[in-house]
């Protein structure tokens, strides 16, 4: 059954006719697309080290971490091409180390649109990305704005985009390619330790129905904000986690729930279930209901993270960075870019170790 539902959704003979609408990329994804493949990158990297010595280990890690963006790229670029550029994008993302370097994520941002038609730019929701939302967005490149789990940090890169919009208008900017989402990492959030620890110190319990109600609510708060404000970015969902048992029925609240005009992100552990358990799934629009329960919410009141996070006035931009969920991933996102420039490394330690044996050798 998954094998037969995964090639409904990419269909490689013929992408055109896949079912996804889209693709994405982060640097754990990239990691694990190098890794997975050793005899493709290991010839591809060792010749990109053979043709262009004396480069640095970063600009050797750069060059590779392009390359995977490029080959997502061209992937889903059938796609693009039968929707006329409305669908088949792919967002590759800034290098997570750079979330506080502005003028650095812009020029990064630059060059990889540059590689493919069908590339949206990953922005982080940090202080510095806001601005880097509307300078990308003022010049036409599309956005994904990535590393955000709550509301101030939605209603900030909505204004930035939409203040960019602006300017792109102004100067006559060709912006029939431009679109833009805010991804809400949902899981990120409701199940970060630090929500039970400040659920603990108050005498409280958080269920797994609990942590699902609040992300749902808190998601539902921002569709709303966006929608109620005509901004020009789009809701998207990912981090989603399935569940629960209900009878003999299973569900998957994170997607039924916030069901409607929105953008889903749906990775390997969300597919398997939803395929596998999840067949009698009813789609129809729940995102405006309002059927959280009272007793989640009062719950949550006593939460100083979760008064942080449904509020668009609960944080300043300047308090983005220090966000528990906006510290962890960042950590878990250079990690993994490290991870990738460390293959790299050993890739170039092997090239040129060999070379200079040889030379020895021929000497």
């Amino acid at each position: 059954i998954l094998e037969e539902e995964l090639n409904r959704i990419y269909v490689l003979a013929d992408p055109a006719k896949s079912l996804i609408r889209g693709c994405t990329t982060n640097p754990p994804l990239s990691l694990t697309a190098v890794q997975s493949n050793p005899d493709f990158w290991n010839d591809w990297i060792d010749d990109l080290i053979r043709t262009n010595r004396g480069l640095s280990q970063q600009e050797y890690f750069w060059l590779t971490y392009k390359e995977v963006i490029r080959q997502g790229a061209k992937m889903i670029l059938p796609i693009w091409k039968a929707s006329g550029g409305r669908f088949g994008y792919i967002s590759g993302q800034l290098d997570p180390r750079l979330l506080t370097e502005k003028d650095r994520m812009i020029k990064m941002a630059k060059e990889i649109r540059s590689i493919s038609p069908n590339l949206m730019i990953k922005v982080p929701a940090s202080t510095e990305g806001v601005e880097v939302v509307k300078v990308l967005t003022s010049l036409g490149i599309p956005t994904n704005v990535t590393t955000c789990f709550t509301l101030p940090q939605i209603w900030a890169v909505a204004k930035a985009a939409k203040e960019g919009l602006e300017i792109a208008r102004k100067n006559k900017v060709e912006l029939s390619r431009w679109r833009a989402v805010i991804t809400m990492m949902i899981g990120r959030l409701t199940e970060h330790p630090v929500l039970d620890e400040q659920a603990t110190r108050r005498g409280l319990t958080l269920s797994w129905s609990d942590k699902h109600w609040l992300g749902i609510y808190i998601f539902r708060k921002a569709y709303k904000l966006l929608k109620d404000n005509a901004m020009p970015s789009k809701m998207l969902a990912c981090s989603m986690r399935d569940g629960p048992l209900i009878g003999d029925v299973y569900h998957f609240w994170d997607i039924e729930k916030i069901a409607g005009n929105i953008v889903y992100t749906l990775p390997p552990y969300v597919l398997e279930p939803l395929f596998l358990r999840c067949g009698d799934l009813q789609f129809k629009e729940e995102i405006l209901n309002e059927d959280v329960p009272s007793e989640v919410i009062n719950k949550a009141k006593k939460l100083p993270i979760i008064l942080q996070s449904w509020d668009e006035n609960g944080m300043e931009v300047n308090q983005f960075n220090m966000h528990p969920s906006t510290i962890s991933t960042a950590k878990a996102f250079s990690e993994a870019t490290i991870g990738l420039e460390n293959y790299v490394a050993g890739r170039m330690k092997k090239i040129l170790t060999k070379g200079r044996s040889s030379f020895g050798r021929k000497k």
